[in-house]
Formats: C-alpha cells, sequence, structure tokens
C-alpha cells in the first residue's frame, strides 16, 4: 500500500508542476499545486493532506478559477478523484472539504458541483465512486446555493448511493438458474462474490467476461473455490437469455431475476451495465458499482478474499 501512496504522491508533485508556475507557456493561469508542510513525512499523512487540500488555492482566488483553462480544471478534477480512491487518502474528508472550498463563490459552485458529479456519478466515468459522491451530493441536497428545483434530484441520488453501499450487506434476492432452479444470492458460499447484472447483447458485458476469463488471478481463485462469479439477467426476455447461456465463461453461475425486483422495484439500482458489485464472505459489499480494472486490481491484492 505504501508503494501505492508513494506513486500516488508522485503523480501530484509531477502534474501540479507541469504548467511550470503562474502563466505557463501559454499564458493562462496555472493550477495552484497543494504544498504539503515539510513536517507531515508519513506518507499516508502527506496524501490525506493533499486531498483535503487539493482545491483550497484554487477556490480562495478569483484569478484562478476564472482565468485556469476548463481543460486543465477537467484534468485536476480526474487527478483528484484518482488521489482520493487511494488508501489512506481519507476520502470522506476530503470530499466535504472541495466541496466547502465550492461553495465560496455561487459561480464556482455550479460549476464545479457539475464536473463533480460527472466524475464522481456517472455511469460511464471511469473513477465513479458512489460511496465518495455520497457525502458530496448530501451536502448539494441541503447547501442554500442549491437550487430548489435540484433538491429531490440530490436527496434521490443520496439515497440510491446509500443503497447497498459498501460495508453494508447486500439485498438477497431469488434467481433461477440455467437448471431451472429457484436459488438467492445468500445460498451461493464463496469467501468473495463477483456479482455482475449484465446482459448477453451487451457490449461492455462481453468485454468484462474476456477481462475476466483472462485473468490468471480470477483464473485461480475460481479453481480453487475461493471465488464465484454470479451473474443476472435482469431483463423481461428470457428466451434471449436462454439463447445466449453458451456465451458466459465456464465456471460462472448464471440466472435470471424471475420476480423483476432488481430493477423494478430498485433492489439495486442498476445505472448502466455491467453493474458489478464485489461480495465478501458474509455478502457484505466491499465494490459497489465498480469497474473491471478496479474488480481486478482488488482480487489481485487479496484485500477481499
Amino acid at each position: 500500500m505504501k508503494k501505492c501512496i508513494l506513486a500516488a504522491l508522485a503523480a501530484l508533485t509531477m502534474l501540479a508542476s507541469c504548467d511550470g508556475g503562474p502563466g505557463g507557456a501559454t499564458g493562462a493561469v496555472a493550477f495552484p499545486k497543494v504544498e504539503i508542510p515539510g513536517i507531515i513525512d508519513d506518507p499516508s499523512a502527506r496524501l490525506a493532506y493533499a486531498t483535503e487540500h487539493f482545491w483550497d488555492a484554487f477556490a480562495s482566488d478569483s484569478a484562478y478559477f476564472k482565468s485556469v483553462p476548463e481543460a486543465e480544471v477537467e484534468k485536476q478534477m480526474g487527478m483528484f478523484a484518482t488521489l482520493v480512491q487511494e488508501p489512506g487518502a481519507n476520502g470522506e474528508k476530503a470530499m466535504t472539504a472541495m466541496f466547502r472550498s465550492f461553495e465560496s463563490s455561487p459561480w464556482m459552485y455550479s460549476n464545479m458541483c457539475r464536473l463533480a458529479s460527472r466524475y464522481f456519478y456517472d455511469p460511464n466515468s471511469p473513477v465513479r465512486d458512489e460511496s465518495l459522491y455520497l457525502p458530496f451530493v448530501t451536502l448539494m441536497a441541503e447547501s442554500p446555493l442549491t437550487d430548489d428545483s435540484m433538491r429531490t434530484a440530490y436527496r434521490w441520488d443520496a439515497s440510491m448511493c446509500a443503497l447497498n453501499a459498501p460495508g453494508t450487506k447486500a439485498a438477497d434476492f431469488r434467481f433461477i438458474d440455467t437448471e431451472g432452479r429457484s436459488r438467492t444470492l445468500y445460498s451461493v458460499k464463496a469467501d468473495a462474490l463477483v456479482l455482475i447484472f449484465g446482459n448477453p447483447d451487451c457490449k461492455a458485458c462481453e468485454e468484462l467476461m474476456e477481462q475476466m476469463s483472462e485473468s490468471p488471478e480470477v483464473n485461480s481463485l475460481l479453481d480453487s473455490g475461493r471465488l464465484k462469479v454470479l451473474d443476472i439477467y435482469i431483463d423481461e426476455d428470457i428466451a434471449l437469455w436462454k439463447s445466449r447461456i453458451a456465451s458466459y465463461p465456464a465456471g460462472w453461475i448464471n440466472g435470471y431475476d424471475p420476480d423483476l425486483v432488481i430493477r423494478q422495484d430498485l433492489l439495486y439500482n442498476v445505472r448502466a451495465l455491467p453493474s458489478i458489485y464485489l461480495l465478501g464472505a458474509d455478502k457484505s459489499v466491499i465494490l459497489k458499482d465498480t469497474t473491471g480494472e478496479r474488480l481486478l486490481g482488488e482480487l489481485n491484492t487479496g484485500n477481499s478474499h
């Protein structure tokens, strides 16, 4: 973990200094880098400080947030989203600090909150993270700077982020497997369980299957029985699902939702396919609506099993 933290700090230093200082090569105002006090020498503490104070200087001077190029601000949001997900970053505190810095200006608030939402909550964002977006959107729902017409939507988003959140027990459900047997999520026993809500005609689902099938670590865990993969079809065309059963990787457990509770009753908030969860042996959520890359990274570390 220490190597990851050091790499994150190195990336932060390199990115923050790449424009060479105020004005940069193009004359635009450069994004201000975080100055970490020298007295803080522990890598985790330095990372936590960097993420908590990432936006301080940018938000403190109108010359920055009105003059830094939009593309540069987006690049910095991507960097922040990457850093804040590192172990030791104290993500919730960093997200709260980011929100408070954005509240310094109504103009900044509307623009930067929109950008944060796109990076942390858009289902197509490769750095999305609902557990980090939850404290941010909760504050948005109650902020006096939020337009009243948006409060209900933000409160809804917050409730969806809290649904099956990491650290909680995943909601149980019934499914019918390829043998026609009625089973439940909790009946599938393993040290770790990858739960996928997908569709056989989904290109991204197909890419995930290939990614996992080509992973030696995943195959080793599957062979040992320590890991199981459960792929659930949540739409109504059961004939389509049955016609594609042979396309799923050998060793996976496949089924469909006969009661249509997952999507229609919002037992899970499936915003895009595939929707990937990693569950522990007790069905506690380790990763929610994650990416294939993040899933493989978690499995490779051995932290989830």
